[in-house]
């Protein structure tokens, strides 16, 4: 495994282009594109203000920096340097933007969110949807890039909108059966839509592509209810997580529940592996030492590193009581993510804020437990195969696959603390951020297999 050097970030944004030749990420209000495999600068962009969010297109040819605090977003071509876009939203405000699928379309969303517009490059036309609803996700589109769904709210009533996207009109448009719909999310096959409520309110629906509902979901009715929501990659599993700590999977043929998987505070079965993150003291060649040390001896004497062991069932994980009186409390099923191959589940429960729980879709049972000695940030599954990478705010990253796990420690001598990660669409390399920097950690052939 090999590691870049250190480069310059702000805002967490660093992007592999869709196509996986590039790499984009932001300095302050600059935009800088590098080659994706030798890191090289490829161009330099500027904006007129801190970029706060990028999006890269789907041809990989254009890439969208919005700047919100000026209500203004720009997009750059990688193919004309010279060419660029403005598009000012003035006095409507800013909040959120993004590429439609054919990547020749950008929808910004108006603060408030009193419209969405959507803008075309090439005819320069405008379009606008009406009482976007201001939600955790409101718009998406089909993996396909046919259809988009926009949660709506009118009349103190929630409704969905879909729309064809190659010319903008209206194919569908119904009410929910939600008192404050929270989400919705397109199966990856987008044959089905799934919505849910607030999570006051238990309530998961399942509606066909002509508005039809096809099921209704819920566990239970008073305690808090829906947290997360992941499609599995074939469309025949959607995992819920809920702030009872609990995941219920539905499948795709009577969208009832299958299974249900706990996530307690004691593991038991001895045929759950616990994988458990421990402290190693660096170990130095006293032959080697010298007074004053090198900047190198320095750098390896007080640095900490770490090891899996594998602990003897049962095994006790540290759980956090939440706060009752606080909002947001820090509990429930928050992280969920379905492996490329659909065999595999990974979950964090907010209350065990340092394990990330690894289930076999398969048998439906736990396989895995992960004990970090920090509370997990992230977790991603390489797009290509079963192989998971977590990073919990240090300057290690962590791997796991069927055949085991490993901790790998970034090289370097500054404090390089790893809140974020992101696969490269190969799977054979990924970017590693942090608050003000970010490297890339590319795997060697025979790691990649």
């Amino acid at each position: 495994m090999n590691f870049s050097e250190l480069f310059k970030l702000s805002g967490l944004l660093g992007r592999f282009s869709p196509d996986g030749k590039c790499l984009a990420s932001c300095v302050q209000h600059r935009l800088v594109v590098r080659d994706a495999s030798s890191l090289q600068l490829l161009q330099l962009y500027t904006c007129l203000d801190q970029i706060q969010y990028i999006e890269w297109s789907s041809d990989s040819l254009f890439i969208l920096c919005a700047l919100y605090k000026r209500g203004i977003v720009q997009v750059w071509s990688l193919e004309q340097p010279a060419w660029h876009c403005r598009i000012d939203e003035g006095s409507a405000g800013l909040v959120a933007s993004c590429w439609s699928p054919d990547g020749r379309h950008i929808l910004n969303t108006t603060e408030f969110h009193l419209r969405i517009t959507v803008w075309s490059l090439c005819t320069k036309s405008v379009s606008y949807i009406k009482y976007p609803k201001a939600c955790q996700q409101g718009v998406v589109f089909t993996k396909d890039g046919r259809y988009m769904a926009v949660a709506e709210r009118r009349d103190c009533k929630d409704f969905i909108s879909i729309f064809v996207c190659n010319n903008w009109q209206l194919l569908r448009h119904f009410d929910t059966e939600t008192q404050d719909l929270s989400g919705i999310e397109w199966a990856p096959n987008g044959c089905v839509l799934a919505a849910w409520d607030t999570c006051l309110e238990y309530k998961v629906l399942l509606y066909s592509l002509d508005g039809r509902l096809l099921s209704s979901f819920r566990a239970y009715e008073w305690p808090l209810g829906v947290k997360s929501i992941a499609w599995s990659p074939s469309s025949q599993f959607l995992a819920i997580g809920s702030f009872d700590e609990k995941v219920r999977i539905l499948n795709h043929v009577t969208w009832k529940k299958i299974t249900e998987l706990d996530h307690p505070a004691t593991i038991a079965s001895k045929k759950t592996i616990v994988y458990k993150e421990v402290e190693k003291s660096p170990t130095v060649d006293t032959e080697r030492l010298s007074f004053p040390p090198t900047r190198e001896l320095a750098s390896s004497l007080f640095s900490t590193k770490s090891k899996y062991d594998i602990s003897q069932v049962p095994v006790s994980l540290q759980y956090v009581k939440p706060v009752a009186d606080r909002a947001n409390p820090k509990v429930g099923v928050g992280m969920l993510a379905f492996s490329a191959d659909n065999c595999f589940l990974a979950t964090k429960n907010d209350n065990i804020p340092n394990a990330v729980w690894i289930w076999d879709i398969r048998k439906l049972k736990l396989s895995v437990v992960l004990e970090q000695l920090c509370t997990i940030q992230c977790f991603q599954w390489d797009p290509c195969q079963p192989r998971l990478a977590v990073c919990t705010g240090t300057s290690r990253v962590y791997l796991w696959s069927p055949a085991g796990c490993m901790v790998v420690q970034v090289p370097g001598e500054g404090d390089f603390q790893i809140v974020s990660l992101s696969w490269h669409s190969s799977g054979d390399s990924m970017v590693l951020l942090s608050k003000d920097n970010f490297c890339v950690c590319y795997l060697e052939r025979e790691e990649v297999k």
